[in-house]
């Protein structure tokens, strides 16, 4: 999906937008909205969505205008995203512009959520609101592409993190990463963390790089959830990946007792989802995680892991930083096995390429659909 050029979204939207950017990292499982009220050609009230439970956009919104002393009778609504229309863990947004009495609700993107798509606008409009679709809807979709996933296709979507060399190696042959690339590459990393509702890995990168997978580098307001494939229950109780900020759940194919007992005293949950080669059904797991409500799921693990959701068709979006180095043997990204021809490689187009301090970062997603590929052994 193309953005829109600045010029072509009024100044109150672009306002509104990055006001919705603030909830990145806040407002999950909830979309990220900004609002913006403007009233005689002047902003009178400001606001995004807050923690889950909290107050949306709109409310927010409408509390700075009254805080302001400021009458929105009448006034225009700039939002993100459609107003809700039916009780979540709040009242609908709906009902208190209604009651505001604004003259005018302007959106850049239609709610996906079904009890909301479509209803909300259709219930402003009835109350006499007059409601306009306006430019933004890109934006408001590439801030909301997780929620988007989550609502039309019912899992979160999978973005795939790796740091590799020019020639693609992303550890030397014993497994050493720590640092491909630089400093800040690995903040901005941070960055798109703090964008997740889960960070996934695999046994593998736990038992021999033993990381945290939390948000340090930049400030957020919540720890996504860390999550664990791990057949055979093998993670180390005392995994740094286990230890708090944040809850950790771990996925499994085969039941130990006594290592799921030890996983369970560290505060992990522990589900079992075996596939019929007797690992974890992956494309199960994603499933599982849409129904926990995870909006984004981001994926930092080892090549063998990654092949296989690549595999399994589950990857939507690749994110490498590539440093200008040449490492030579070692690992790579996927272990994917070995095609009979060209035509046969998995295709992904550019959506973004960027400079970040001396590594470039390449945000990618599959062109279409791909023969599957070899899935390695393990």
């Amino acid at each position: 999906m193309t953005t829109s050029s600045p010029a072509a979204i009024p100044a109150a939207m672009r306002e509104a937008l990055a006001l919705a950017a603030r909830a990145v990292g806040l407002s999950e499982p909830n979309p990220r909205v900004g609002c913006v009220i403007v009233a005689d050609g002047v902003v009178v009230g400001r606001g995004h969505t807050h923690a889950a439970g909290g107050p949306h956009a709109e409310i927010v919104a409408l509390r700075d205008a009254a805080g302001r002393g400021v009458d929105v009778r009448g006034a225009a609504v700039h939002v993100t995203l459609e107003p809700c229309a039916h009780h979540g863990r709040t009242p609908p947004c709906t009902d208190a512009l209604v009651a505001a009495g604004v003259g005018r609700v302007v959106i850049a993107l239609r709610d996906p959520n079904p009890l909301v798509s479509g209803q909300g606008a259709a219930r402003l409009a009835a109350a006499g609101i007059a409601v306009e679709w306006g430019a933004g809807g890109a934006e408001s979709h590439a801030l909301n592409i997780g929620f988007v996933s989550r609502m039309e296709r019912g899992r979160p979507w999978l973005r795939m993190k790796a740091a590799v060399s020019l020639d693609g190696r992303s550890a030397l042959a014993d497994g050493s990463s720590r640092w491909i690339t630089g400093a800040a590459a690995r903040t901005d990393g941070h960055a798109w963390r703090k964008r997740a509702g889960a960070v996934l890995t695999g046994v593998g990168t736990v038992r021999e790089d033993d990381p945290r997978l939390d948000v340090r580098l930049v400030a957020s307001a919540r720890q996504p959830l860390r999550v664990i494939v791990d057949s055979r229950l093998e993670t180390p109780p005392e995994a740094r990946i286990v230890q708090p900020p944040g809850a950790v759940l771990v996925y499994a194919a085969v039941d130990d007792p006594a290592r799921r007992a030890a996983l369970e005293l560290r505060g992990a949950e522990v589900v079992l989802l075996p596939s019929p080669r007797g690992k974890v059904d992956l494309a199960a797991m994603v499933a599982d995680l849409g129904r926990r409500e995870i909006n984004e799921l981001h994926v930092e693990a080892g090549e063998k892991l990654n092949a296989s959701l690549l595999a399994a068709g589950l990857v939507d979006e690749l994110l490498v930083y590539v440093a200008p180095r040449l490492l030579g043997s070692g690992r790579g990204l996927a272990a994917l096995g070995p095609i009979a021809q060209l035509d046969d490689a998995l295709g992904f187009s550019f959506h973004d390429v960027e400079r970040v301090g001396g590594d470039l970062r390449l945000l990618l997603r599959p062109t279409a659909v791909s023969p599957d590929p070899v899935a390695p052994t393990r």
